[in-house]
């Protein structure tokens, strides 16, 4: 029995590693004064052989966290745990579009690309805010499609390894309604369809991280400080 289409579509970037959290105000009106005064760009990942600095950390952080609503990470400062998972999306996005790469697979359409980065300007309002935003990060407009991209084409990867393992069947529902039942007071074909998503996204979201691991152990990556430690999941 198929899945629900749409399940997991637009956040597999964080199904696998649930590490990025929109920074909170107090977490941000909290970060030292010494490090916002910081102009210094450095080496923070060597992914496969290509460089991460921390300004293209920094800019892949902000625009994942806006994606999921943190519109305040526009210019608030980042802490190092923020940063420490941003690090593990960011690698884990560049290594499955390398593989992609490789295979020449996966493709983002141009018209996908654009859809996302209309959904991006709007969350932070508007042309204008985009405009500053991206002046801030010292970035261009293509540099923002080229990560929007990179977004889209690890969501297809990743989706295509998992989604068909991670169908639910009509056993398992049954099962799971009579097992929570007082979680359910409504009658079983009245709740079919809410236990079926939400079985489906809890194994979506444990497949991607065995998946992710698997594909990260083969990938040659070097973290270089402050962030050498792995992240905590």
């Amino acid at each position: 029995m198929a899945a629900p289409r749409r399940a997991g579509a637009g956040t597999l970037w964080l199904a696998g590693w649930l590490l990025v959290l929109p920074v909170s105000e107090a977490r941000a009106q909290g970060a030292s004064k010494e490090a916002r005064g910081r102009v210094v760009d450095r080496v923070v990942a060597i992914i496969e052989g290509r460089v991460l600095s921390l300004s293209e950390l920094e800019f892949e952080a902000r625009v994942a966290l806006v994606q999921r609503g943190g519109v305040q990470a526009l210019d608030a400062p980042l802490d190092e745990e923020t940063l420490r998972g941003a690090l593990e999306l960011v690698i884990n996005q560049r290594v499955q579009v390398l593989n992609a790469d490789r295979l020449q697979a996966f493709p983002a359409e141009p018209s996908e690309v654009e859809a996302r980065l209309e959904s991006f300007r709007a969350r932070i309002g508007g042309p204008a805010a985009l405009a500053r935003f991206l002046a801030r990060g010292d970035v261009d407009l293509e540099g923002l499609k080229a990560v929007l991209a990179r977004g889209l084409r690890a969501e297809r990867v990743l989706d295509s390894r998992i989604r068909l393992r991670a169908q639910v069947g009509e056993t398992e529902i049954r099962r799971y309604y009579e097992q929570h039942s007082a979680d359910y007071p409504a009658d079983y074909e009245t709740v079919r369809d809410v236990i079926r998503e939400k079985l489906f996204r809890e194994r979506y979201a444990a497949l991607a991280v065995e998946e992710l691991a698997q594909v990260r152990a083969s990938a040659q990556v070097r973290r270089v400080a402050p962030f050498t430690r792995e992240a905590k999941r």
